[in-house]
């Protein structure tokens, strides 16, 4: 049994029953009337008592001792116990210590009460060694009932306060883990406690550092500085000291002697000076046995660890693996809080904390700084048509270019999507080379970019504001570097503008087409026309899609495709989205409540749309604010929709389903179709794409994809609807291929609300 668990059995032993032996010894000595220690030696049992590990004497009333055992007798440096008879405690201790013992003593035998379980600090009359005894005393009576003398039992219990002391700090240390305390403080907390425990012994942690080839500083309280500075961010390999190669081959590495042995052959010389003759180092492991750093013992002398020691050492590197793993994890999690998973930037958060700051700064040095928001160009195109994994590759190309391109003190935050901002904080109050530095960021963005076997031609359009000048805060400037960076992509991207403050209305420029979009939300000047879906077969109305117009006061009616992609860029789309699907479900309920029969109303979502986290709560919201069953509203979504955030698609999908509402996927065939869609998703219409389509019936290539498609549907049990269909001919083609359902202008164009009725009618 080691040491450590031995101590843990002690605790649990019950103390000395000192009732029991003092009684048999009151009936050894009063039995014989002739002397107590005679009486003991009459039954035999002196050898016995010898042999007890704990202290046990009898005194008679003036304190001297008239029997003591073997324990007593070696304490006090005395080979033969009876050499102890008829001496006191004076005789030992010192006279303070002696006359503590002898009135303690005389007040027992005066009053008669026994005294348990006493704690007693005892110093060694011979050294300066400090011992915990816990004592006993008890009055000794003879056969008259006097008290005559009193018995004493002592135990050591020195090493069992010792271990307790240790496991009260041990947890004392996980609990500044559990607190989250810094690092430093637990490493050397626990350097301390193991230093405590083994005499003569230097302890030392070294850490790791995330690209696994040297070892940092943790914590050395007891080393020479000068050396812990010495052999910090020391290269780990498979002769590198003990410290070095322990974390080199993941495994204990013992050095007796530092001076002989070979893995301290280009470290001799170091050690040597501060008179180190043996180290051993353990490495510190995860769960998963990665090395995050090492727990070495430095000796003066040349020996090895005791079992004892290496226990010790046993626990310490585990609690030191605690502690740097919740710290490496904290730093992650902290990290990924802060910083966008793709590209290693910092994000959104990070921004504004950081931001916060540089102004702070500003404002005291009289300093300026730029914000340049930057948003690639047609970067869908790169999605849609080279797929996300090109996408990616692009960002992070994108993102490198950016962050080499910056001083430290600068920062290149990814916001979201291809959308990145850029603060350069100027080094004088003069904007001397801020422009020029701006360029040079936008050339490195256009430069190709290696893409498997292709090059890719990447542009981007920026938005620059200035503090002071341009807003006092970060969220003024944002906003400010946005709405210039906006400006650059109707002049025709792939530019860079400045931002035109309030001071620039004075000039009478024309109001933006994007500030008329976003009146036009507001104002009530877009409407919205249905298209029909018909029944192949039947030709019975089965549904309606709402299409968008824009009524504009001077223009006239606006198509969709003028306004909708600007819409996209600029982030309107969301508002505008949610104003089509608020108005269609408010006009598919008056249509109910004017006693026209239900019908299916499509709405069409966008990307940003339906990634947008409040999106379910919004489709929720729409139907439960005008009461319309779910059932009644289908969601129309391209495949490029779900390949935005594939996760949040399936996960918003899944929220809406159960309430009833539909989805079909729009476009399908049009040059950018996944049949893993189909699986993935839970769709419940398909609607092929009017490319298809106006091909059909002439055309062989077509027909045959046409049918595959249909076919392709009914096997996964989904309805079938065919866009643009505008000729009897392919009405009658889909009819004989089993298509369920139609719409295009042989049957209706986009028809205002106000004559779906006399529509449906017909």
């Amino acid at each position: 049994m080691n040491d450590l668990s031995a101590g843990r059995r002690d605790a649990d032993v019950t103390e000395i029953d000192s009732k029991r032996i003092a009684a048999a010894a009151e009936a050894l000595i009063v039995s014989s009337r002739l002397g107590m220690a005679a009486g003991i030696e009459d039954l035999g049992l002196k050898a016995i008592i010898h042999e007890l590990p704990d202290f046990f004497y009898v005194k008679d009333r003036a304190s001297r001792f008239v029997f003591a055992n073997a324990t007593v007798a070696r304490s006090f440096g005395v080979d033969d116990p009876e050499d102890l008879t008829g001496k006191r405690d004076f005789d030992f201790f010192d006279f303070q210590t002696a006359r503590g013992f002898f009135e303690f003593e005389q007040e027992i035998m005066a009053t008669g009460e026994r005294r348990l379980d006493v704690e007693e600090m005892v110093r060694s009359a011979s050294s300066e060694l400090v011992t915990c005894r816990l004592t006993s005393k008890l009055p000794l009576r003879n056969d008259k009932g006097e008290i005559v003398g009193l018995i004493g039992v002592s135990r050591d219990i020195t090493e069992r306060q010792r271990q307790e002391e240790f496991r009260r700090n041990q947890a004392q240390i996980v609990e500044m883990i559990a607190r989250n305390e810094p690092l430093e403080m637990i490493l050397e907390a626990l350097v301390l406690l193991v230093e405590a425990e083994i005499e003569g012994i230097s302890g030392s942690v070294l850490i790791l550092d995330r690209d696994g080839r040297r070892l940092y500083h943790g914590s050395s309280p007891s080393l020479p500085s000068i050396y812990s500075r010495m052999i910090d961010g020391i290269t780990i390999g498979p002769n590198a000291g003990s410290c070095g190669t322990a974390a080199w081959r993941g495994k204990f590495v013992m050095v007796e002697d530092m001076m002989v042995d070979p893995l301290w052959a280009d470290y001799r010389a170091v050690v040597q000076q501060y008179g180190f003759r043996s180290c051993w180092s353990m490495p510190v492991m995860t769960a998963q046995n990665n090395v995050l750093g090492t727990f070495a013992l430095y000796s003066s002398e040349v020996r090895r660890p005791t079992p004892r020691e290496m226990e010790f050492v046993a626990m310490a590197t585990h609690i030191a693996g605690i502690a740097i793993e919740r710290r490496r994890g904290d730093e992650r999690i902290q990290f990924m809080a802060h910083h966008d998973d793709l590209t290693g930037l910092p994000n959104r958060a990070f921004f504004k904390e950081r931001m916060a700051k540089t102004l702070h700064q500003a404002r005291r040095s009289g300093r300026k700084v730029t914000v340049a928001y930057i948003d690639l160009d047609n970067f869908k195109d790169i999605n849609d048509g080279l797929g996300h994994g090109a996408g990616d590759e692009v960002l992070k190309e994108v993102a490198a270019r950016m962050a080499n391109g910056v001083r430290a003190s600068d920062m290149v935050v990814r916001l979201g999507g291809d959308e990145f901002v850029v603060v350069l904080v100027h080094q004088s109050n003069h904007d001397t080379g801020i422009t020029r530095r701006l360029r040079e960021l936008h050339k490195a963005v256009r430069k190709p970019i290696n893409y498997q076997d292709k090059q890719l031609h990447v542009t981007c359009s920026i938005g620059v504001a200035s503090f002071p000048s341009d807003g006092a805060t970060a969220e003024e400037l944002l906003a400010n570097a946005d709405g210039a960076m906006y400006r650059s992509k109707q002049l025709g991207r792939d530019t860079l503008q400045h931002y035109q403050s309030a001071r620039d209305a004075d000039l009478n420029l024309p109001i933006s087409e994007q500030e008329e979009l976003r009146q036009a939300i507001i104002s009530n000047q877009l409407i919205l026309h249905y298209q029909p879906q018909i029944d192949v077969s039947t030709l019975e109305v089965t549904g309606l899609e709402a299409l968008v117009r824009w009524k504009h006061p001077t223009r006239g009616m606006v198509p969709p495709i003028e306004f909708i992609p600007m819409a996209e860029e600029c982030g309107l789309i969301i508002p505008l989205g949610l104003w089509v699907l608020n108005e269609a479900c408010r006009q598919a309920r008056e249509w109910q409540d004017m006693g026209l029969p239900p019908l299916r109303i499509a709405v069409n979502v966008s990307a940003r749309q339906f990634t947008d986290k409040d999106f379910a709560r919004h489709v929720t919201e729409a139907i439960e604010r005008f009461d319309l069953a779910p059932r009644w509203l289908e969601l129309e979504l391209t495949e490029s929709v779900l390949m935005q955030d594939a996760d949040r698609a399936r996960a918003t999908m899944n929220a809406l389903r159960p309430l009833g509402i539909r989805f079909s996927i729009d476009d399908f065939g049009s040059g950018y179709s996944s049949l893993a869609s189909l699986k993935t998703f839970p769709f419940d219409r398909l609607k092929m794409d009017r490319s298809l389509i106006e091909a059909l019936p002439s055309d062989k290539t077509a027909v045959a994809i046409g049918l595959a498609v249909i076919s392709l549907a009914q096997t996964l049990k989904l309805t079938v609807v065919a866009e643009g269909v505008e000729t009897d001919e392919q009405r009658e083609f889909l009819r004989f291929a089993k298509c369920e359902e139609a719409q295009g202008y042989r049957f209706s164009r986009p028809l205002p609300a106000e004559e779906i009725p006399a529509f449906l009618s017909r």
